[in-house]
């Protein structure tokens, strides 16, 4: 829809050509400003990466709206299995600025405003955009949490109003970060959980560097990317300094149990009964079975996530390595497995464990260390020789 929104801006199909407009109803007074809204992270782990929303305020003409792409529609048909899927549409939806405001105060959320430094042209060229985008026929789109997002459609409304002005990047200090590690930043110290099971759905691309450009897929750097966006006219910042419209009033979420720890713990406990089990020459049948069976059911989800979805980041997950379909036969084989295919595995999991400590070519979260582990030491004791 981007794609078809452009080609009409360069047809001239949205009364949008850098000069007077003429239609009744689509032209702002000179009292007029756009600015961009940021909202803090909320409670929910949805909300946790905060939101972004343009508004567009003429006291002269009572107007002030704001436009919001992070609607979705809980009603359609199959709703869960479309969102799995990658295939949810979300859609532009429009409110006044007070009716807006009164859901972020009563979850307690904080808002920023930073007002966008354009020409009246360029405002009204917004204006436009924002209440065609809003038809029907148009307000549709394919969400992508990295690509096409509430975010990155604020971004590309605002750029795609400029008349012969474009916008260049400061360098930042934070260069050349990943979209994992923008992510890690919104789930630090309370959502390590949440941290931990989005580490397992997403492929290497998302430990591709991103450009500062891309960076403006979470709302909160998109807020500070505004900061050191330039006009190229005027070298002037694009936004005015973010003033706080609501202050956080929500009650912090407590800090989340570590995984890593957990698994530590799960570890020294698998390890002392391996023990036992070689000493006293047991069989852990029922144990085994349900560890290889939980490592299954995640491999499906992988291989679900990868192949028959839409999400640009589930590709090549290389957390097969340690989450391999091969579990299912070791599940249903035990110690009768064959040793070739579980030495095949084993080598599997060293590379798992070795892609813990760094991020090339994917950084596998640090708390499946001791998960992969444990698997290989369960690994070797079922095609270990017992006593009789």
């Amino acid at each position: 829809m981007r794609k078809l929104l452009f080609v009409l801006i360069a047809a001239g199909l949205l009364w949008v050509p850098c000069r007077a407009q003429d239609s009744e109803g689509l032209q702002l007074s000179d009292s007029a400003f756009a600015s961009i809204l940021t909202c803090g992270a909320g409670n929910d782990f949805y909300t946790s990466f905060g939101h972004s929303a343009i508004r567009i305020c003429d006291p002269s003409m009572g107007l002030d709206n704001v436009y919001n792409y992070g609607t979705f529609d809980f009603d359609i048909p199959h709703f869960y299995w479309t969102f799995a899927r990658g295939r949810l549409n979300y859609c532009l939806s429009r409110s006044s600025f007070d009716n807006f405001m009164m859901e972020y105060v009563y979850e307690g959320r904080a808002v920023w405003e930073q007002r966008l430094r354009l020409t009246p042209q360029e405002l009204n060229n917004l204006f436009v955009l924002l209440e065609t985008n809003y038809l029907p026929e148009y307000r549709y789109y394919m969400y992508d949490f990295f690509r096409d997002n509430c975010a990155t459609r604020v971004r590309d409304m605002v750029q795609g109003c400029l008349c012969h002005r474009t916008l260049s990047s400061e360098c930042t200090a934070d260069t050349n970060l990943t979209y994992r590690k923008l992510l890690y930043r919104s789930t630090e110290r309370t959502l390590l959980w949440w941290r931990l099971g989005i580490d397992m759905a997403l492929g290497v691309r998302c430990d591709k560097r991103c450009s500062n450009y891309e960076y403006m897929f979470s709302p909160i750097e998109l807020m500070k990317q505004f900061d050191t966006l330039t006009l190229s006219d005027t070298r002037q910042p694009l936004a005015e300094p973010a003033k706080v419209l609501l202050a956080e009033t929500r009650s912090p979420l407590s800090r989340s149990v570590s995984p890593a720890l957990t698994f530590w713990v799960l570890l020294m406990a698998v390890l002392c009964l391996t023990l036992i089990e070689w000493k006293k020459g047991w069989r852990l049948r029922w144990f085994d079975r349900v560890l290889f069976i939980v490592v299954s059911i995640i491999s499906l989800l992988a291989l679900f996530l990868w192949f028959f979805t839409d999400h640009y980041c589930t590709k090549t997950n290389l957390n097969m390595l340690w989450a391999s379909p091969l579990f299912i036969y070791f599940a249903v084989k035990l110690e009768k497995s064959n040793r070739y295919v579980v030495g095949i595995q084993l080598l599997m999991l060293m590379a798992a464990m070795v892609m813990t400590l760094g991020p090339l070519p994917q950084q596998i979260n640090i708390a499946l260390f001791p998960v992969a582990l444990m698997l290989a030491i369960r690994l070797v004791s079922n095609i270990r020789p017992r006593n009789k």
